[in-house]
């Protein structure tokens, strides 16, 4: 139990029932005009660890870098799909913002005109794979998924990449004379590069479902996939 009286200099008086030990303590006299005095430091190896942590010294030459070398290992990451928390953990757009102008670039026609030829415009691809991603991610968290808005943006972008490298291969096969065999080679990789998307996105997202709605989930990815694969098929250079 704790007294404090209001009389100048400041008492503070302990009482210890029961404790014949403390006796001598029962009365302590604290002075008011002692001052209290002290520094506060920082050990020297924080303020370095600090100091080269912070990104606001290094160059532009060095944060361009880093970022890259973050890029490639998240392709890294989709190229050889296993369960990660990489791609939630680092999460980022810079990737996927690269995919989809590299995959809206490859989609366009070689005609002036192509609002004759039907071929889609940069932006048709551009609003297609944003609007879709979100209305993915909008259904995950609807669906009460433990994952973040951009997170789910994060990783359908990267997964992006092995359609892409199938618009690429279809672009080099379309150099070649038009026929069945020019077809059947262009559906075989767009339907492996397809299934590779699926496989790789769901191994990030799997985890982040209630397991009775895992099916729910991963169907607008199915339908999502299925739409850019289906504009890689049909594409024709003119």
């Amino acid at each position: 139990m704790f007294l404090l009286s209001q009389q100048r200099p400041l008492e503070l008086k302990i009482f210890f029932p029961n404790s014949s030990q403390f006796a001598g303590l029962s009365d302590i006299s604290i002075p008011q005009d002692i001052p209290v005095e002290g520094e506060i430091t920082i050990p020297v190896r924080s303020r370095i660890r600090e100091f080269d942590s912070s990104t606001l010294n290094e160059s532009v030459q060095n944060t361009i870098m880093r970022d890259l070398k973050a890029v490639g290992k998240k392709f890294m990451h989709v190229l050889y799909p296993r369960k990660s928390n990489t791609l939630l953990r680092d999460w980022d757009l810079w990737g996927p913002l690269i995919l989809c102008v590299t995959l809206a670039l490859m989609l366009q026609r070689g005609s002036v005109d192509s609002e004759k030829d039907g071929g889609p415009q940069f932006a048709e691809v551009f609003v297609i794979v944003w609007f879709g991603a979100v209305t993915i991610t909008l259904n995950s968290k609807l669906l009460g998924g433990n994952i973040s808005f951009f997170q789910s943006l994060c990783v359908l972008g990267y997964c992006i990449l092995p359609l892409t490298m199938a618009m690429l291969v279809c672009r080099l096969v379309l150099l070649a004379e038009p026929g069945p065999i020019n077809f059947m080679v262009r559906l075989f990789v767009v339907i492996i590069m397809f299934a590779w998307s699926i496989v790789a996105s769901t191994a990030f997202l799997a985890d982040s479902q209630p397991p009775n709605r895992k099916a729910l989930a991963v169907y607008p990815v199915f339908l999502f996939y299925f739409v850019i694969s289906w504009m890689i098929l049909t594409f024709t250079p003119q």
